[in-house]
């Protein structure tokens, strides 16, 4: 995203900064910078590295605008740096926090702005543009990132994506909550950065999920309800905003990306992560941060189906210190779909302030909204006659009622105090609430259906209303120690989340006609319901945990640490139907985690890791499972291999895993419930390269196989896909054409079945996605999605006798303006 810092008063053209260096500091260098991943690897010598390290100095540059940490940077370091400000208007720095060298200051805070830094002299630096035709500074023969300080959770310098134009990032903590490298993170770690989502439009995170590596995302319905999604052959319901865990029954799934810096999914357990691990995937929703310069950016879009949207994002200081910082973001959108009758608006708020209590503490408070009406939701319909001859369905039917409906209306605060001590240890604390209410009028479709006449449909309506409020309170520490003349890291602290529901109970009017015809399903009369109950809900997730990074030589790291938890639930229901009804369930539970990395050189690593999977079931399953509804458990093992190349700015992985677990809760559409199943095990293997192929090209591809099996050997899942392989790029022309980006993917998955009598069988699917974007001038863009450019017909989910088309071609046309 371009944008526009303000410049000073006192600002000239080729201005240069200089003041008296500061104290001298000991670091040690990381790792070294690749220069191709295809490239012999050129090793600065250990003198050279020694010599490098002796004029390290501890640095703590904040991120924000680049032209303000180059100039903070060359102030601190007691260098000249010339460079015009106007060069660097809008582009963003991560900042620099810990010991670096002045080459290695100056490559930190440039990364990824397509500038670089040369010396002039020993004193004397220069800010140029990176040259397009190479790869520079890649083609150098190294550069060394520099040792960084402890950081808050989630913050390290580098981590930040937002302004990068990268397809991934530097810094992650979404897997033991320590802020890694992708190299030093002993877990499969997917990054959907700003860029990524901006390119392909992934306006929500359902969009993100579906366009992640081994995420599979299958939608029985569209408006309607949470869709199901998968990884690792395990439902996925780990979610988290900054870090701090979110209650799958506040269906995050519904989140609205405008409001979010990046995305990083986990894949596999994290029950340091959540004290409850599970063996799918955790995904982790780090939201935009306000920016200490003004920045404006304005969005409008239209597209296929009565497709349209507008959104702002405001963002800067409040006063002349910059002390205090604020940002807003909204989005409005008003869609159609490719049949008829659907309707959805959506209206999602956010904002943040900033304040620093002092140079050491900041306090930040935030606010968000979200609100989304459904009209007629899209809902999967029936594949098979009872004879088991096919049903012949088009992409544009629609067999929902108009009466249906489906609201969500969420609020929620939050505010944190984080604090970086003397001792180097730093300590943040945050508490939330939400407020999330849902109201919906629903049908399902039941019954064998008879070819001739279309009879022996029966009509199952529902009316669903609740309230949840859920509250937070995350609080941690984190630093180095150091034993045995080693320094290592440590973090610990502990999460309270307690999740209050309130919901009524309705019986359908007696005189309902239930029965129906597959011809006269959607014409079925508007149901009558009548308040006979409701049900409460109280579930506390009480947890402390404490993870260490133990470097045992210069090349291998242990990670050891783990979570304990104490969780309860307490339901307490009233129906006229069923009397009064009440469970109350208590599990305390240790959710240990260990892994090893050892980097074989600059550019590669290995690494394995182990950790126990606990899940409780979710409490609707009481609905289907009323008695010995027991916890998902068992174990995870991963191991694997990973790549950074130049410099981090390319990050490659091969990983292989296997998940062993008991009690996992399979739908059984054919009974209409679910069953769980006693032993399951989960194996499969990935692969990901992310990042920048070239200077103005990046590329995110993924493969991922998996297949779960029963006790017996048998495979479950059968309507789950074994195979996925998901790939996108962009690249940014050369010359005269440079104000044009051209990019394009593919979404391919193997074959899958229902699983039902009739066994429907859908052959592999590959998906085409196309966009380009036009920079009309500084301020203005155009850009053009075109998906499923091939118009492949489809079913994004097949289950038993039901499923649901996917989209058919579509495209959005989008204008940015920022100023």
């Amino acid at each position: 995203m371009q944008q526009r810092n303000k410049r000073s008063p006192h600002s000239q053209q080729g201005e240069s900064f200089r003041v008296k260096p500061a104290a001298q500091a000991i670091a040690r260098a990381v790792f070294g910078i690749s220069i191709l991943a295809a490239s012999a690897h050129v090793a600065m010598p250990s003198r050279a590295l020694a010599a490098e390290a002796a004029l390290a100095r501890q640095y703590q540059i904040p991120a924000g605008p680049l032209g303000t940490a180059l100039s903070e940077f060359a102030a601190a370091a007691g260098v000249t740096l010339s460079f015009d400000p106007a060069q660097v208007a809008g582009l963003q720095s991560p900042g620099l926090q810990g010991n670096a060298t002045i080459k290695q200051g100056f490559d930190q805070i440039t990364v990824g702005s397509g500038y670089e830094v040369v010396a002039q002299s020993e004193t004397s630096y220069l800010l140029r543009q990176i040259p397009v035709q190479k790869f520079a500074p890649w083609d150098a023969a190294v550069s060394v990132l520099p040792e960084l300080a402890v950081s808050v959770s989630g913050k390290a310098p580098g981590s930040m994506t937002e302004g990068t134009g990268s397809y991934t990032t530097y810094s992650t903590s979404s897997s033991t909550r320590l802020n890694l490298t992708p190299q030093e993170t002993p877990q499969s770690v997917t990054v959907m950065t700003r860029q990524r989502m901006d390119d392909q439009r992934l306006d929500t995170l359902i969009d993100v999920l579906d366009a992640t590596p081994g995420i599979i995302v299958q939608q029985g319905s569209i408006g309607q309800d949470g869709p199901n999604i998968y990884a690792r052959g395990s439902r996925l319901s780990n979610f988290q905003i900054d870090g701090v865990p979110t209650a799958s029954g506040m269906s995050p799934f519904l989140a609205n990306t405008a409001a979010y810096d990046r995305v990083e999914v986990v894949r596999g357990a994290t029950g340091i992560m959540n004290g409850l691990g599970t063996p799918a995937a955790t995904v982790n929703l780090i939201r935009k941060r306000p920016t200490a310069d003004t920045q404006r950016t304005l969005t409008a879009q239209a597209g296929s189906w009565d497709r349209y949207g507008a959104g702002i994002d405001v963002s800067g200081a409040i006063n002349e210190s910059g002390t205090a910082r604020v940002r807003l973001v909204g989005d409005y959108r008003e869609q159609g779909a490719w049949v008829d009758r659907f309707r959805q608006k959506s209206l999602a708020l956010y904002g943040i302030g900033e304040f620093d209590l002092s140079d050491n503490t900041l306090l930040t408070i935030g606010l968000n909204h979200l609100r989304q009406d459904t009209d007629s939701a899209i809902y999967a319909r029936p594949l098979f006659f009872s004879n088991g001859q096919r049903i012949s369905w088009s992409r544009s039917d629609n067999s929902t009622q108009k009466w249906r409906y489906y609201e969500h209306d969420m609020d929620g605060i939050f505010a944190s105090l984080e604090h970086r001590f003397s001792s180097g240890w730093v300590g943040k604390v945050e508490y939330s609430h939400t407020r999330y209410e849902y109201d919906g009028l629903l049908a399902t479709m039941l019954g064998a259906v008879d070819q001739a006449t279309g009879a022996g449909v029966t009509v199952r309506p529902n009316r669903w209303k609740s309230e949840l409020r859920q509250d937070n309170v995350d609080a941690y520490v984190s630093g180095m120690f150091p034993l045995f003349d080693r320094d290592h890291e440590l973090i610990a602290g502990f999460t309270l989340l307690r999740l209050k529901s309130d919901g009524l109970a309705y019986t359908l009017d007696a005189g309902y006609p239930t029965s129906t015809t597959i011809h006269e399903w959607e014409n079925a009369p508007a149901p009558r319901f009548d308040t006979t109950g409701g049900n409460k809900g109280d579930e506390r997730n009480n947890s402390a945990f404490v993870n260490a990074r133990f470097t045992l030589t210069d090349d291998t790291s242990l990670l050891l640490g783990g979570r304990t938890t104490r969780w309860s639930r307490d339901i307490d229901e009233t129906s006229v139907l069923w009397g009064d009804y009440s469970t109350r369930d208590r599990r305390n539970t240790f959710v240990p985690y260990a892994g090893i990395v050892h980097a074989l050189n600059s550019t590669w690593s290995v690494y394995a890791s182990y950790t126990k999977i606990f899940r409780p079931q979710d409490s609707w399953l009481n609905e289907f499972i009323p008695s010995s509804l027991k916890p998902e458990e068992g174990v995870g093992y991963e191991a694997g291999v990973k790549a950074g190349f130049h410099g981090g700015r390319l990050t490659a992985s091969l990983s292989v895993f296997r998940n062993d677990v008991d009690n996992l809760a399979v739908w059984n559409n054919d009974a209409f419930t679910y069953d769980l199943l006693g032993n399951t095990r989960t194996r499969g293997v990935e692969m990901e390269l992310s990042g920048a192929l070239a200077t103005n090209w990046q590329l995110s591809a993924g493969y991922a196989y998996a297949t779960t099996e029963d006790g017996d050997g048998e495979r479950v899942l059968t309507y789950v896909p074994r195979q996925t392989m998901k790939l996108f790029t962009s690249y940014r022309l050369p010359g005269a054409w440079e104000k044009l980006t051209l990019g394009g993917g593919v979404h391919w998955q193997n074959a899958i079945t229902s699983g039902s009598d009739f066994n429907y069988a859908q052959d592999s699917v590959a998906l085409v996605n196309l966009m380009a974007r036009y920079q009309i001038d500084r301020n203005l863009s155009f850009s053009l999605n075109l998906n499923n450019a091939l118009d492949k017909e489809y079913y994004s989910t097949i289950a038993s006798n039901s499923g649901a088309f996917g989209a058919p071609r579509n495209f959005m046309a989008s204008l940015k303006y920022t100023f």
